[in-house]
């Protein structure tokens, strides 16, 4: 929707990304596919570069995933540094960054509703593909911090902090299994189709506004860094 709001040309989704931690127990066949974080961020500089060689000055990378964040901020650099070229990473409204959608999300923020399963979720499968949804299936859950850690420390949501002495600055490399028992966080049963379809309008008019800012931008990348982009 915002490409054609837009008229942007867009690149086919990489269908993969950075999820280590959704991978599961070893041999439970969960399904999840994951690239190394060293991987991911080849793809995101190697696609860059092409699309610089073949004449373009703004790219905006878009993700739905919270975790491809996690790696890419040294490659967004240095398509930049090497390049000149205007780069930025849009995040989708979800999870904790959900402001642009307030008005359509019911939920209390306890349930979390931009994470797994929950209402925001919820409703954009529902939205997408309504043969994908079994409520049968459903239940609310929230998270915990691992057992391991012991009764000192809590956890509130899918984020990779943990709470100590009531502050969340300690980030730990956890598996989502070990904070999640049911993969739910947050309540399936606030969402709605019609939650979902306000959803696609609400973030795909919002995203096409930034790429028209962004087409305000007086930036080229040279021509000889252009060459240099099919060396690289």
């Amino acid at each position: 929707m915002a490409a054609e709001l837009s008229k942007t040309i867009y690149t086919p989704i990489i269908p993969v990304g950075y999820s280590p931690h959704h991978m599961g127990e070893v041999g439970k066949g969960l399904g999840t596919l994951t690239f190394s974080g060293r991987t991911y961020r080849a793809i995101v500089y190697e696609l860059g570069m092409s699309m610089i060689y073949h004449g373009f000055n703004k790219l905006i990378f878009v993700s739905h995933h919270g975790s491809n964040t996690k790696v890419i901020d040294d490659v967004l650099r240095q398509l930049r540094y090497e390049t000149g070229c205007f780069v930025c990473w849009y995040k989708t409204p979800t999870e904790r960054t959900y402001s642009l959608i307030d008005d359509i999300m019911e939920g209390p923020p306890e349930e979390t509703p931009g994470w797994h399963a929950g209402e925001l979720e919820t409703s954009t499968v529902w939205a997408w593909d309504e043969t994908l949804i079994d409520m049968d299936k459903a239940q609310q859950d929230r998270t915990h911090a691992p057992k391991w850690m012991g009764p000192a420390f809590s956890k509130h949501d899918g984020s990779d902090k943990v709470t100590f002495l009531g502050s969340e600055n300690i980030w730990v490399p956890m598996e989502h299994h070990e904070y999640s028992d049911t993969a739910t966080i947050g309540n399936p049963f606030r969402g709605t189709k019609e939650k979902g379809e306000k959803y696609f309008q609400i973030s795909g008019e919002a995203l096409a506004k930034f790429i028209e800012e962004v087409k305000k931008f007086d930036i080229k990348v040279p021509d000889e860094k252009r060459e240099f982009a099919n060396r690289a």
